[in-house]
């Protein structure tokens, strides 16, 4: 007997749906006011540190569609109680990340691209984790893309040296929103 499901046939439609409008200009319609700023001042440090467009806006493109898909799946109940506390330790691990961001954006000399580095590294590993049996090899490999595009100590150290200065300062006001809200 073949089996059936029009909630996992609806649930794989939204995500596909989803996945192909996740552009950076239709985040702003899935994604609160402050997030996009954040995410528009990612993109831009990307642009700069890999001097390519194309890079930059992939990176982003993948982010959201990670996102979303996240998202998707935890709004349709898709997630047990193991993976209920996975998703939990994500959002605590990805809380002190921010915070710690927050920390060396603030207080000079304090800034270390290992320390930074290594939270959004186990940030990656826990969201791995969570989505193992939920989405496909391609959108590990966008999970994959994102951390460690963003955990590379050599991009880590360009963003909290004096280039980039005007751009962390957008992003640390935004995480503190964030954060502030309990968003983040």
């Amino acid at each position: 007997m073949e089996s059936f499901s029009s909630k996992s046939l609806a649930l794989q439609a939204e995500k596909k749906l989803l996945s192909k409008m996740a552009g950076r200009s239709v985040a702003h319609l899935f994604i609160d006011e402050t997030s996009s700023e954040v995410l528009d001042e990612l993109y831009r440090v990307s642009k700069e540190y890999t001097q390519s467009r194309p890079k930059a806006q992939r990176v982003i493109k993948d982010l959201i569609k990670v996102a979303v898909k996240v998202a998707v799946l935890h709004r349709s109940g898709c997630f047990g109680p193991g993976e209920l506390a996975l998703a939990t330790q994500f959002r605590q691990k990805l809380r002190q990340g921010a915070m710690t961001a927050l920390s060396f954006g603030e207080v000079d000399f304090t800034f270390e691209a290992a320390v930074l580095a290594g939270l959004l590294t186990q940030c990656r590993d826990t969201l791995l984790e969570l989505v193992e049996n939920h989405l496909t090899p391609k959108s590990h490999d966008r999970i994959r893309h994102v951390f460690d595009h963003y955990s590379d100590p050599d991009l880590l150290s360009a963003l909290y040296g004096p280039d980039f200065t005007q751009h962390l300062g957008k992003i640390c006001d935004g995480l503190r929103k964030l954060l502030d809200e309990g968003k983040l």
